[in-house]
């Protein structure tokens, strides 16, 4: 029988005497392609099976429950991928079922570690800026290895690295890489060269193959060392314990070797910009003393000194005069403004404005003595007219002639007898004076 044979009856078997089938377990290490499909894991403690999701948005409900660490129900069928001669389940239903053992202990760690303030931003260490001794805790044999050397050696050929080789998967893995980050944080006492900084790294992997940097001896070695450490586990999307609790977190162990390890051609650059920086303004310099000194060899070194110094002499003699102008105005024109300030305070002074104010008093008091005699002679005037007037128009005339007037005894005029009776007394007003009488009739 040929192989291929053989793997379509498995094939057939597998679809006939098994066919659909409900099946509970945990997602791992879960692949997207851009055509849509998904290719997963789904295990439990004892096995596990691969799974397809072909255009899994069109043709699987309930897609969206599949996330590495959950755990799931799903509908499929069981069949055989030929070209591989491997079982594979079909998945046309994902039903979640809650998260699986493996994240469940995952954040039940990371929020005891965060209660604990190992996430805190105050204790991580910044990383050095030119490491010259860089320590890796990794496997020997793994491609990570390879990329940060590689790294290294392009970006900072003159760093010298380290390497603590460790097994990063499997059972106990994680005492091993405890033990490496306690013996280079501690390197003195064994013997090791200090680093001045550690990357922690391994490739990708399921969540499974990441376990070891999930532990919490890991976390507490990461927190305890004295060392800077960056965490360099799995790819960009993966995150570990170790990522949350190291001094910085690298996408992937390549990035953490460009983190660490300043780029040569960058550094040239820089000091390139730097000299020419500091070439310039010294030649400037030396060209400006050159140029003194020519200057200095045509002019003062060619003469004698009574010629060198006849001109500066005589530009002295100029400046002294002009200063002595200059002081000569300036004192003439204080002197000038000192003397309109005194002349002003003299037309100022108290007993001046008492004075001028005693002569303003006194020429108002003769005007207004002139004007008071002006107005009582004019009102003697009127009144000595008025007083004529009266006399010849007034009663007086008419008493003269012989005339009198009767009143009353209470004042009133008498113009007519009814106005009084027998004994009622009457004074009679007449040129020489009055005369009281009383009525008989």
């Amino acid at each position: 029988m040929s192989v291929s044979r053989l793997v379509r009856r498995m094939k057939n078997v597998l679809e006939i005497e098994i066919g659909d089938v409900w099946v509970e377990g945990e997602v791992s290490n879960l692949r997207k392609q851009g055509n849509g499909h998904y290719y997963f894991s789904l295990k439990d403690e004892q096995a596990q099976l691969s799974c397809a999701a072909f255009s899994a948005e069109r043709r699987c409900a309930g897609h969206e429950a599949l996330q590495d660490g959950a755990k799931v129900r799903m509908l499929g069928e069981v069949t055989v991928y030929e070209a591989r001669g491997q079982a594979q389940l079909i998945v046309k239903r994902v039903v979640p079922a809650g998260l699986g053992e493996l994240q469940a202990r995952f954040e039940q760690l990371k929020k005891k570690l965060h209660d604990e303030g190992l996430f805190a931003g105050e204790l991580k260490s910044p990383l050095p800026a030119f490491p010259r001794v860089i320590g890796l805790v990794t496997s020997a044999s793994g491609a990570a290895l390879q990329d940060i050397v590689s790294v290294l050696s392009r970006r900072a050929p003159w760093v010298q690295a380290v390497l603590f080789p460790v097994a990063v998967q499997g059972q106990g893995a994680e005492r091993g890489i405890v033990r490496a980050i306690g013996m280079m944080g501690d390197p003195e006492h064994h013997d090791l060269p200090r680093c001045d900084v550690i990357i922690l790294g391994r490739g990708g992997g399921s969540l499974e193959d990441l376990w070891n940097f999930n532990e919490e001896s890991v976390a507490r070695a990461i927190a305890d060392c004295s060392i800077p450490i960056v965490s360099a586990v799995g790819h960009e999307i993966d995150f570990t314990i170790a990522d949350f609790v190291a001094d910085v977190r690298a996408p992937t162990p390549s990035a953490a070797a460009e983190l660490v390890a300043p780029d040569e051609e960058e550094l040239r650059a820089k000091l390139q910009r730097l000299h020419d920086g500091l070439r310039r303004p010294v030649r400037e310099k030396l060209r400006f003393a050159q140029d003194l000194i020519r200057f200095a060899r045509r002019g003062v070194l060619a003469h004698d000194a009574e010629r060198v110094l006849r001109e500066p002499a005589l530009r002295l003699d100029e400046v002294h005069a002009a200063m002595k102008r200059t002081v000569e105005e300036r004192l003439n024109r204080r002197e000038l403004r000192l003397a309109d300030r005194q002349a002003a305070w003299k037309a100022r002074h108290p007993r001046l404005v008492v004075e001028q104010r005693l002569e303003g008093l006194r020429q108002f008091r003769a005007r207004y003595v002139q004007q008071v005699r002006h107005c009582l002679q004019g009102v003697s005037q009127r009144l000595e007219r008025a007083r004529r007037l009266l006399k010849t128009l007034g009663p007086e005339s008419a008493f003269g002639r012989g005339f009198s007037i009767t009143l009353t005894a209470s004042g009133d005029l008498v113009t007519d007898p009814a106005q009084v009776g027998a004994g009622d007394r009457l004074v009679t007003r007449v040129a020489g004076g009055t005369i009281e009488s009383e009525v008989r009739e």
